[in-house]
């Protein structure tokens, strides 16, 4: 392993959230009702959740995070497939009646997709945000590319928690956990979700959202159509004044949507 594939960042305060939020918690709230389970992005960890458990102290809630990443950086990372396979294993083994509703952000939504790919009868409904399932611009591409090298610098993440939007409270957090992935792992990623995501054929037949910031990437949106041929019970939707992240932007909102699409399979403030 090289030197630049090792899982320190070298930041002496690597999970600096206070003992409110435990990231090795990942199961929250009461055993009642259904459940529901966040996946997080490529640059954060379960942390980056806490808004919604704190909003949603009444609902079953699953905050695992994904293998290469944050607390299990130093896992390699499986692929959006594996991925999907190990998070199928924790809603068989902690999931009220062994499924869930899942929603994903950004490289979270890609697992999301495989997870309804290949463990389609697990999904109540699912919920995928800031996901470019049918890959990124040329133009994204040569711009982003340069960048993946600077992923492993805890200087580069605390700049972008301002790009994003990154509450101040969370933003130590944010670049800790951003530059936690191997060098490795953030190669591989990067290969395959900037080319997207989405499966040629899903057997998925339950509720499905996908959802872009209004000022995230124009490629999340670009990618509705595909997916709609794909999945033609999907809802899609553009949220106004919010960038990539923002269920850190705006919890509140964020906990409304997806509550209410758990609970009725539509999410009708999205017009």
């Amino acid at each position: 392993m090289s030197a630049d594939d090792a899982v320190d960042c070298g930041d002496p305060e690597s999970r600096p959230l206070g003992s409110e939020w435990d990231p090795r918690k990942i199961e929250h709230g009461p055993r009642s009702g259904e459940t529901i389970l966040f996946l997080h992005g490529g640059s954060s960890g379960a942390w980056a959740w806490s808004g919604q458990v704190e909003l949603l102290p009444q609902r079953h809630l699953l905050t695992p995070e994904l293998p290469g990443y944050a607390g299990r950086a130093c896992e390699d990372w499986p692929g959006t497939g594996g991925a999907a396979d190990d998070v199928a294993t924790l809603i068989r083994d902690r999931a009220i009646d062994g499924k869930a509703h899942v929603v994903g952000l950004s490289l979270g939504g890609f697992v999301a997709l495989q997870l309804a790919h290949k463990h389609p009868e697990l999904l109540r409904s699912c919920l995928i945000t800031g996901s470019a399932v049918s890959g990124y611009s040329r133009i994204e591409k040569l711009a982003i590319a340069p960048q993946v090298p600077l992923w492993r610098r805890y200087w580069y993440w605390a700049a972008q928690a301002f790009a994003f939007r990154i509450p101040a409270e969370v933003r130590k957090q944010f670049a800790a956990d951003g530059c936690a992935p191997s060098a490795r792992t953030n190669r591989a990623m990067f290969r395959e979700v900037v080319v997207g995501g989405l499966p040629r054929e899903l057997a998925y037949t339950g509720p499905m959202l996908a959802v872009s910031g209004e000022k995230d990437s124009a490629s999340v949106r670009r990618g509705f159509p595909a997916l709609c041929s794909v999945l033609p019970q999907t809802q899609t939707c553009i949220v106004p004044g919010v960038h990539h992240a923002w269920n850190a932007e705006d919890p509140e909102l964020f906990a409304r949507m997806v509550t209410t699409f758990a609970d009725t399979g539509q999410w009708d403030p999205c017009g």
